[in-house]
């Protein structure tokens, strides 16, 4: 799973880790809303939206904002209704893309997103083209100055996690079945364990490595595709050694 986790490292040395938070509580605000339309709006029972209102909640979201959002999902009260939509294409030096999105107008998003892929190198591909280099997982990241790391790997194993990976320099990354980061992510809390993120990810079965100057061009596609209001998610199987990770992010 070498590379999985190079765009998240990057956008944290960048800063580009959602610092607007009037995107972030956008993105959140749709992930509720259609978690709700879909499962209804009882967090106990709805997977999908209890893990959307925790991750609104560890965002310091407003009580009131959240309870909104899932009421416009289950029709209490009036909104945008927002259709699922996932983009596959490749990047320059071939590197698989997925983008998931949330959308209102399927049309302006799809034509908005190939133009993005077109002009940074790209080309946007058939559905089904990349998305089968990527496995769905449980991703939790933990800040390794906050843990001790054997508690963590015992935590984290006896918790039912497939692996505990320490290839970021500054973060330990904790994969599960998506099945199972409910389980893993509540042990961790119950031990008192900071989280960076619990969430689910599409882990690439393999990576490409790329040199400076790819990583250049891979990296301003991946920008303009977070930075495209209807996107929720980016995945990509590149990966970048960390000293030009260093130099980039400078």
């Amino acid at each position: 799973m070498s590379g999985h986790s190079k765009w998240s490292t990057i956008k944290r040395k960048k800063g580009k880790a959602d610092q607007e938070r009037g995107r972030l509580f956008g993105r959140l605000i749709r992930e509720i809303t259609v978690a709700a339309r879909q499962g209804g709006g009882d967090v106990s029972s709805n997977v999908r939206l209890r893990t959307a209102v925790q991750s609104a909640r560890s965002s310091n979201m407003p009580v009131d904002n959240i309870d909104r959002a899932i009421k416009r999902g289950t029709g209490e009260l009036p909104g945008v209704s927002y259709e699922e939509i996932s983009y596959e294409g490749y990047g320059p030096s071939g590197v698989a893309i997925l983008v998931e999105t949330l959308t209102d107008n399927r049309n302006r998003t799809t034509s908005e997103i190939r133009h993005l892929f077109s002009k940074h190198g790209g080309s946007l591909g058939e559905v089904g083209c990349v998305s089968w280099m990527f496995d769905l997982k449980g991703l939790i990241t933990v800040q390794k100055n906050s843990v001790d790391e054997d508690k963590l790997i015992e935590l984290a194993l006896e918790a039912g996690a497939d692996d505990v990976g320490d290839e970021s320099p500054d973060y330990y990354e904790i994969t599960t079945e998506p099945s199972k980061l409910e389980e893993v992510r509540d042990s961790l809390k119950n031990a008192d364990i900071p989280m960076e993120a619990a969430e689910l990810s599409r882990i690439p079965q393999s990576a490409v490595t790329l040199d400076e100057k790819e990583a250049e061009k891979i990296l301003r596609l991946m920008e303009a595709l977070e930075e495209h209001d209807d996107t929720q998610k980016v995945f990509a199987n590149f990966d970048i050694p960390d000293e030009i990770i260093a130099k980039l992010g400078k």
